[in-house]
């Protein structure tokens, strides 16, 4: 670090992109890049199980590169990914290494990094597989990280990944009285910007911490890697999106969280189908949420499901956030006189604003509700121009 600034690396890893391969990669494949970088500082790393460099993970490439690993931070689902969503997760030493393992999302409650976890190091090196939406929390508990290296005078670098739903902008913008554990910055439920765009215009807007203070922020640039071109994750992000399907349905079927209908855990397909017991008058397909890794207490557990499978449904990276789905459930127990009680309060945090829920109480369509928050995402585009890393 002394002897080879951040900026510089970035200068270089930039040109890099011009001469390497043409199949977008992460940044992380290309360790010679950041390694020495990082020798003789103490190093922590925000990462899961998905920052795998190849067939080793970035902290075995740190260790076997000489760098000094001082601390492992873990997002929601621990540092293994196989907790259930929400579930408190505990310190731990990881047993490959014995490098201490330190919860971000601990059974307590705590997100935020504790001052003698950021005494640990000098500098946090960020590789972390996301999927691109407002309520998937790894972008939060970056954001906590990167506020708590400004306060205390560390610096960050982030290896840059491929958002698998980067290819479009989409959904309201969070209102600031429905900030919460599922929804952190004011962008639309899609924001269509890598960790490390996300990052900068966090950083640039003034977004993250109150003190004011920011830290020195590098991001490494993936190669080759295009908005508009298609990325397939090679680990699963987190235990309920085993693959491609499920992370583009996710944005259109996150939101039945906050309802009484199945998204489909505790099943070999979740994020792709939904349906509830009172469905039966509409749908004959049917599926049985029961306790499996991952989802050991899910929704409606034990009790047949009718409704919709999505799994084989072609072109689901086109979908977009379409929210027919929850309107097409919400119309079926309506017309049974069962919509009392539908929509929980956790479905207007996921959405960031109430006037979504309204809207479909009042029997607006889709096409009312992207009309609606149209305006939002054109003006979100034109605002994170400045940050954008790839075309």
């Amino acid at each position: 670090m002394k002897s080879f600034p951040l900026w510089a690396a970035a200068l270089l890893t930039g040109f890099s992109c011009l001469l390497s391969c043409a199949r977008p990669a992460p940044a992380d494949t290309r360790p010679k890049d950041y390694l020495p970088l990082l020798r003789g500082q103490r190093t922590a790393v925000f990462s899961n199980h998905s920052g795998m460099v190849g067939e080793k993970h970035l902290v075995d490439i740190l260790l076997d590169g000489g760098v000094t690993v001082t601390a492992i931070f873990s997002p929601e689902h621990g540092f293994r990914g196989k907790a259930d969503a929400g579930e408190g997760v505990s310190d731990s030493l990881d047993p490959s290494t014995g490098v201490p393992i330190l919860s971000l999302y601990g059974p307590g409650g705590d997100v935020h990094p504790s001052a003698d976890a950021m005494a640990r190091f000098d500098i946090l090196v960020v590789d972390i597989q996301d999927v691109g939406l407002r309520f998937y929390t790894y972008y939060i508990t970056l954001c906590h990280l990167l506020d708590a290296c400004g306060k205390y005078g560390k610096e960050v670098l982030i290896l840059d990944r491929p958002n698998p739903n980067g290819h479009y902008v989409d959904g309201p913008i969070l209102a600031d009285s429905l900030k919460s554990g599922v929804g952190h910055l004011p962008i639309p439920v899609v924001h269509g910007l890598t960790l490390g765009e996300l990052a900068r215009m966090a950083q640039g807007e003034g977004w993250l911490s109150e003190e004011g203070s920011a830290c020195k922020l590098t991001v490494v640039p993936c190669r080759h890697y295009r908005h508009s071109k298609a990325y397939e994750l090679p680990v699963a992000p987190s235990p309920n999106l085993p693959n491609m399907q499920a992370v583009y349905l996710y944005p259109s079927l996150c939101p039945f969280e906050g309802t009484v209908v199945s998204l489909g855990r505790g099943t070999d397909k979740p994020f792709q189908q939904y349906g509830h017991p009172a469905m039966e008058a509409r749908y004959s397909y049917s599926f049985t949420p029961e306790s499996r890794p991952g989802a050991q207490n899910p929704p409606l557990k034990g009790q047949v499901c009718y409704g919709v499978d999505l799994s084989a449904l072609p072109g689901a990276d086109k979908v977009g956030l379409d929210l027919s789905y929850v309107i097409d459930a919400y119309t079926c127990l309506q017309e049974q006189g069962l919509e009392e009680g539908f929509f929980t309060p956790f479905f207007d945090k996921l959405l960031g604003v109430s006037w979504v829920r309204e809207m479909i109480q009042e029997g607006c369509t889709q096409e009312q509700l992207s009309a609606r928050w149209a305006p939002e995402v054109e003006a979100f585009k034109q605002l994170r121009k400045k940050y954008l890393l790839y075309p």
